[in-house]
């Protein structure tokens, strides 16, 4: 929370943007999470933050924009040194005669530019844009690609040993005692973090082959190769970073797991690191958990309005079991902290039973399962039941033991949220009466169960409309005839999407609701074909078609869509 987040609540008010409830809502929340009210208020008012950027710039008689889609002159970026830029996290835009206009994320902030005026000897105006734009222009414009560690890679070959570069730092660790020697390492090491971060990754693959030691990012739910380190090397970086995950680098026979916390360009970011023998060396994933990133509302999950206010709904009631299902990476965690984001009132207690505990939430008492010590799923639900909480979390139910406990807690007045492994919602019904739980208990508590997949978005800069041909058409089936006339989008591929077409995720959703049909049906032990034709029956939207809307609304492609789900038998 900053000072002048009064002011600005005061100033939205006054246009109308927000209402007084949402205003002191807005501030409660900034209070206890330590955040700027606007980035609160997009949250939990469901505002667009250009709209909040607008009134604002409104007020003090400047001009806002968005970033996305100008190309800057290189000689107006020459015009501003990148340590500039970067302190004052401002990017030039254009010059005229002996103004500079730049882009700033902060209309209330007039010291940045009468100290941009001291330091760069010219008039500077400036306008408004998003921070996270002036952001990703920063790190465009003067940022380093991955070049940066093929550079470090020079630098071991022949020897020599450079400073570590802005944002390496913090991840190297300023009490380290490092020597000459192993300084290259450690430099590369914390480069592949830095530039998984940059490239918006969610997982750092390093993998031993037969005559390399590969490197894959995953970024958008893809993998993709990158520089690879010399073989000679592959020892020294798994040493290095097993050190900083504080794991033991005499053990090389036996899988580990282990944690790396770290600061990167501002951002507090922690790393599940897992390490497992492999016939060529020890193969590592590092699982980068941004806390930022996971904090988001329901409408940025990308539910369409009728959906979101069926999930609405359904997370607000008092009892009864809310299952959100998927493979591994189909973003369960991240809906199940947006259902504790919007459910998380002073009035309400939650409690989470997590493996691991991967983000602090300020309001909700979390436990971290640890079998070790016998502090299990099952016995930390038992002791949480009799700290009466209104909402409970469980991360995953996987036995009988965690199901049935967690049905009866339903079952005593609590709302349950947890997820289950299943390709679809319906098919959520067989797998917990296969792990044992009685077919009353399962139809009595379970009030829906819903599905989800993530889908790459279409990059918005090089988005473009075409006409999908007969083939692709073919592919989708029946559900074809629904799109066969309209026109869709794809991305061309630019140097904002790393020429993928693809930028960011969205999710799409199918949502069983628990009828007392479908409940007389689980009473009888029905299987999830006749469950998946009464949900049908209900109006529930499968996964494909719930893809196909997003593909017409132009969010992503037949080819996302395809990929991620399968074909609907009715």
């Amino acid at each position: 929370m900053t000072a002048n987040d009064e002011y600005i609540l005061e100033i939205l008010e006054n246009v109308g943007l927000i209402t007084r409830e949402q205003s002191e809502e807005a501030l409660e929340w900034a209070r206890k999470e330590d955040k700027e009210v606007v980035d609160v208020l997009v949250r939990t008012a469901g505002i667009h933050k250009l709209d909040i950027l607008k009134a604002l710039a409104n007020q003090f008689g400047m001009e806002c924009m968005s970033l996305q889609g100008v190309d800057i002159e290189q000689e107006v970026i020459d015009q501003v040194p990148d340590d500039v830029a970067t302190r004052y996290k401002i990017i030039p835009l254009y010059r005229n005669e002996n103004t500079l206009t730049v882009a700033l994320s902060d209309p209330l902030d007039v010291d940045t530019l009468d100290s941009l005026r001291y330091v760069l000897k010219c008039n500077v105006e400036g306008l408004v844009a998003p921070a996270e734009e002036i952001e990703m222009a920063i790190q465009q414009y003067y940022g380093k690609s991955i070049g940066a560690v093929e550079s470090v890679l020079e630098e071991i070959t022949e020897g020599t040993i450079a400073v570590p570069t802005a944002g390496m730092k913090e991840i190297i660790g300023e009490g380290e005692d490092v020597t000459e020697a192993d300084a290259p390492i450690i430099k590369l090491a914390s480069l592949l973090i830095l530039e998984a971060f940059r490239n918006r990754a969610s997982d750092i693959h390093l993998e031993p082959m037969a005559r390399k030691f590969r490197v894959r990012y995953r970024i958008d739910g893809v993998l993709h190769e990158m520089e690879s380190p010399p073989k000679r090397l592959q020892s020294a970086i798994i040493s290095r970073l097993k050190i900083m995950a504080n794991m033991s680098i005499a053990e090389k026979r036996l899988p580990q797991d282990g944690r790396i916390q770290i600061n990167v360009m501002g951002r507090d970011l922690d790393l599940r690191v897992s390490t497992i023998p492999s016939n060529h060396g020890e193969s590592i994933v590092m699982r980068i958990l941004d806390k930022e990133s996971l904090m988001l509302g329901l409408p940025q999950l990308g539910f369409f309005s009728d959906d979101q206010q069926t999930f609405e709904r359904l997370i607000g009631l008092s009892d009864g079991i809310l299952l959100v299902t998927g493979p591994t990476g189909s973003g369960k965690t991240t809906t199940l902290y947006a259902c504790l984001n919007h459910v998380n009132k002073p009035d309400r207690k939650i409690i989470t039973v997590e493996d691991p505990v991967e983000y602090q939430l300020s309001g909700i008492n979390q436990v971290h399962v640890r079998a070790d010590i016998g502090l299990t799923f099952a016995s930390a639900l038992r002791s949480i039941l009799r700290q009466a909480p209104n909402i409970i979390m469980i991360g995953e139910i996987r036995d009988m033991e965690t199901a049935e406990i967690a049905v009866n807690a339903s079952l005593t007045g609590h709302l349950v949220f947890s997820t289950l492994h299943t390709n679809d919602a319906p098919s959520a019904i067989p797998r917990l009466l296969d792990i044992g739980v009685k077919p009353f208990l399962v139809a009595s508590s379970t009030r829906a169960i819903m599905a989800q997949r993530l889908v790459r978005k279409i990059c918005d800069k090089c988005k473009e409309a075409y006409t999908p041909n007969e083939n692709e058409l073919r592919m989708l089936g029946p559900a074809a005839e629904q799109i066969a006339s309209i026109q869709l989008h794809k991305g061309r591929g630019c140097t904002n999407c790393n020429g993928t077409g693809y930028r960011g995720r969205i999710g799409i959703f199918e949502i069983f609701v628990i009828d007392d049909e479908v409940r007389h049906m689980i009473y009888e032990q029905v299987g999830a074909a006749e469950l998946r034709n009464r949900a049908r029956e209900l109006g529930m939207r499968t996964l494909r078609e719930d893809g196909i809307r997003k593909i017409v609304a132009g969010h992503t492609t037949i080819e996302e869509v395809l990929r991620v789900t399968m074909g609907d038998m009715i």
